[in-house]
């Protein structure tokens, strides 16, 4: 029996791939928001940690 059926005996699994798609692209445009409006010194310093010597 192939992977395919599994799924299709599932009741309500056509319900995940739209559930996911939002939930990616919620993160996604919160994610852009913050990196619009975010601090512009804090964005200069997150860019420069990995050359910090320590």
């Amino acid at each position: 029996m192939k992977f395919i059926n599994y799924l299709q005996s599932i009741t309500g699994v056509s319900i995940y791939p739209l559930a996911s798609l939002c939930i990616f692209t919620l993160f996604f445009l919160v994610a852009a928001f913050w990196a619009f409006k975010a601090d512009k010194g804090m964005i200069d310093h997150i860019r420069n940690i990995p050359l910090d010597d320590r």
